[in-house]
């Protein structure tokens, strides 16, 4: 079933902005008392005495002070901690609920939304994206531990500010015990964390994956009915195939974006959407994907595809990657952002539209190693046209929660995804140049 934001959940975000930004203007302005009353506790322990001098005060007869100066197994994954291997299990008519939310009016702090100041036309939107997200086995005990909204403090700002925010939702949200069999690893986890991740700024989740129906069609089910509760927007799945292909539409300031969830990456056949079976939109073939986009195109300004594919755990992409890429942007779309590695891959520009190949994990572990704690945030400021300027925010997962880098470290990163990149390169801020 899909989704969209409602013009309540849009004022909701556009309350929890206003409320962080005053947060910010209350530390800043005691940050700033603070450091005055303590240059004028330091200029009172050793002020200039003008009068104790023999030759001050000739000149205005007053004594004059100093002035003061002024951070798989494709089948079930790796588990999500810092042990275990899995290996990669690849095998070889639309109803969009359209979010009509209206041109926000002044939000009380002298602007009107988060578009892109310089727009005197107010037509670019901001569309944030990041990896695979699991608030299940071990990071729901941390969140149990530290308060469900734990994973996001420290890159709050970075999920909460864009227009609209998507991720990789991999996992089922259900109370049942159903695990499904012959696979290694298996997720699950309450519904009690997904308020948390809708107020940390998450509006949309694809959940063409392969942990979607780890309990079966019933926990797929159990997913998206407590999505809908949680007001949660999704695609990439469905009680049959029509809703499964079906995108998510979004409408912000007259700008209207469409997500379309396919995954590459489906344990057994049993997983795939029918006609009258619960399942998850696939893309083994592209037939299928081409027409769900295309149509997709027709209903939206800006269509954005969120992908399950490749290989894990490595920066080389499959032959397939590039192909379906090119394929799903010759069709309509505008955005092409993928997931499943669990390990950031490179980007590429094709016909003038961006492609993520992977964005790695965001939330999946306690401490993931190496390559695959290195993740971030992408954002994407898009004209009605389609036409995005891209900037990756580098982050590391540490302790179950995305911490953003600087310095040395965010620059190292960056030159990493450069090297694994196609024919682009991350400036020192992020920014996304096609070479």
């Amino acid at each position: 079933m899909n989704v969209s934001r409602s013009e309540t959940r849009q004022h909701e975000k556009r309350k929890r902005k206003r409320k962080i930004r005053r947060l910010m203007i209350i530390n800043v302005t005691l940050l700033t008392i603070i450091v005055a009353v303590i240059a004028v506790w330091l200029i009172g322990l050793n002020p200039n005495k003008a009068a104790d001098s023999p030759n001050s005060g000739n000149d205005s007869g007053q004594n004059q002070p100093n002035e003061p100066k002024e951070p798989d197994d494709a089948s079930g994954d790796s588990p999500p901690n810092d042990v275990g291997l899995g290996k990669d299990e690849d095998e070889s008519n639309m109803d969009p609920v359209t979010d009509n939310d209206p041109p926000p009016a002044d939000d009380g702090d002298g602007n009107s939304g988060t578009a892109d100041e310089g727009n005197e036309e107010g037509e670019k939107i901001s569309l944030s994206f990041v990896g695979d997200v699991l608030l299940a086995p071990y990071v729901e005990d941390v969140m149990k531990k530290n308060g469900f909204d734990f994973p996001y403090r420290e890159s709050l700002l970075y999920l909460s500010e864009p227009d609209l925010t998507a991720a990789n939702f991999e996992y089922a949200v259900t109370l049942r015990d159903a695990p499904a069999e012959n696979k290694q690893y298996v997720y699950k986890g309450p519904p009690d964390p997904l308020p948390a991740f809708r107020d940390a700024g998450f509006d949309v989740v694809s959940l063409a994956n392969n942990h979607t129906m780890d309990h079966g069609a019933e926990g797929l089910l159990d997913t998206m009915d407590y999505l809908d509760k949680a007001g949660i927007s999704h695609m990439g799945a469905g009680k049959n195939d029509t809703e499964a292909f079906a995108p998510s539409i979004h409408e912000v300031r007259g700008v209207k974006v469409a997500y379309v969830g396919l995954s590459r990456v489906v344990p057994e056949v049993s997983w795939k959407a029918d006609k009258n079976t619960p399942g998850v939109a696939e893309t083994y073939d592209t037939t299928r994907a081409v027409e769900a986009i295309a149509k997709a195109n027709d209903m939206a300004d800006l269509v954005v595809v969120m992908v399950h594919w490749g290989t894990e755990r490595t920066t080389v992409l499959e032959d397939y990657q590039k192909q379906f890429a090119r394929q799903y942007i010759d069709a309509g779309a505008d955005l092409v952002i993928g997931s499943h590695p669990h390990v950031l891959q490179g980007f590429e520009m094709y016909n003038g539209k961006w492609i993520a190949y992977s964005l790695g994990n965001f939330i999946f572990g306690l401490n993931p190693k190496g390559e695959e704690k290195d993740t971030g945030v992408l954002d994407a400021v898009c004209s009605k046209s389609g036409e995005c300027d891209m900037t990756f925010h580098p982050m590391v997962s540490v302790n179950s929660q995305p911490i953003p880098l600087e310095g040395d470290e965010a620059a190292t990163l960056l030159d990493r995804l450069t090297s694994i990149s196609f024919g682009v390169a991350l400036r020192e801020d992020g920014r996304l140049e096609a070479q």
